[in-house]
């Protein structure tokens, strides 16, 4: 499942800033410089805290009601999915309204106790309202993470992210770039029914109870989803973030019970095969390895959109894939890149004010920049409802 964010307008940008390159910009290349002693930084096994739900209207629950059950084919390696059935149908989340991190922001709202420390648990419920600090590092989605994973070895798309430190958390924020908005306005009918066979695969092995069994009847919508929030740690960096979850398997061996899908065209050569683990591949293991969810569900399809078979793959025992392979990708590298950036956040991003809004942007394969915004930019993105009222 993919998440959304705001359009930006480059050509605004100039009169917003105050002035640029708070900090020297953070090298991205070359990518040996991240290898370090080829050891993985130390990363906190993900801990579930708690989860959050939007309805068909996107409207936030403090629950597990839109968590689906994953109930698989008889025979993984014997289906037919048609995934273009019913795509004409398609109720469709509308993508122009910027959601930002307020869902995350309405969860924190909900569950503050899960951040006071020892001694602030025994004030009294006056003095805990009026606690804004979160004891916590950074707080984001996780796929502006995933980006940040992907970041040395990608070649092909940039990104826009927002921060603001306010009370001690930096909180980080996506924006599409004018490229990525660029792309999302020429998108072709055919490119669009591609990015519905993805949601349709879902409804095809999923159900809305545990005891159910897949309707594949009613329209699709990517309007629902079921979200884990997490806690983790990278080195000295404490980390809080939510990602969308697809499913879970009561029957999973496996502590976390998450399972991810996803599609992809039936791989036909050694060319087809090494550009998956490349380019594909490095993003799913980081989505799913950032929130410990151990199983992806990988649904291969024909040209015409029919899944003819699953492949199971454990999360874990994906990068040896890459490995594998001449120039892959390597997790090693991913992380240490992932705790230079957190490292390079702290030292630019000082100004603790919720008005304040840093903004990093990086074009492959150059450096990342950062430009302080003048208040009341487009980029500002943490609510008043949040900072004032808390």
């Amino acid at each position: 499942m993919k998440r959304s964010y705001g359009g930006v307008d480059d050509s605004s940008r100039d009169n917003k800033i105050k002035y640029a390159r708070t900090e020297p910009a953070l090298k991205t290349r070359p990518v040996a410089v991240f290898k370090g002693d080829g050891n993985f930084p130390y990363f906190r096994q993900p801990t579930e805290i708690g989860s959050l739900s939007l309805d068909i209207k996107r409207n936030f629950h403090n629950d597990r009601s839109m968590l689906k059950h994953y109930v698989p084919p008889n025979d993984i390696h014997k289906v037919r999915f048609d995934l273009t059935k019913g795509y004409h149908n398609f109720i469709e989340k509308d993508e122009t309204f910027k959601e930002y991190i307020n869902d995350i922001l309405k969860w924190i709202n909900c569950n503050r106790d899960k951040f006071l420390l020892e001694e602030e648990k025994k004030k009294s419920v006056e003095e805990k309202n009026q606690i804004r600090n979160l004891h916590t590092d950074f707080v984001c989605w996780r796929g502006l993470l995933t980006k940040l994973l992907c970041t040395p070895f990608e070649n092909r798309e940039g990104w826009l992210i927002a921060v603001t430190l306010y009370q001690g958390t930096h909180y980080m924020c996506e924006f599409d770039t004018e490229s990525r908005k660029r792309q999302k306005q020429e998108m072709s009918e055919r490119q669009k029914e591609m990015a519905y066979w993805g949601w349709k695969f879902e409804q095809y092995v999923t159900a809305d109870k545990s005891d159910g069994l897949p309707n594949t009847d009613e329209p699709v919508n990517n309007c629902e989803a079921f979200c884990t929030v997490v806690r983790s740690r990278l080195e000295k960096h404490s980390l809080l973030f939510s990602g969308e979850v697809d499913a879970i398997d009561l029957q999973a061996k496996e502590p976390c019970k998450y399972v991810e899908f996803k599609t992809t065209r039936q791989l036909d050569s050694y060319r087809q095969e090494r550009n998956f683990i490349k380019f594909k591949l490095i993003k799913w293991w980081a989505q799913s390895f950032l929130v410990g969810i151990p199983t992806i569900i990988c649904g291969y399809r024909d040209d015409g959109g029919v899944v003819r078979s699953l492949e199971k793959m454990e999360t874990l025992k994906i990068p040896q894939r890459a490995k594998d392979e001449r120039d892959g990708w390597d997790p090693v590298v991913c992380f240490n890149f992932l705790d230079k950036f957190l490292s390079h956040v702290k030292r630019t991003c000082t100004t603790d004010d919720s008005k304040t809004v840093y903004l990093l942007e990086w074009t492959p394969p150059g450096d990342i920049t950062c430009s302080l915004q003048n208040p009341g930019s487009e980029f500002q993105f943490l609510p008043t409802w949040y900072t004032e009222n808390g």
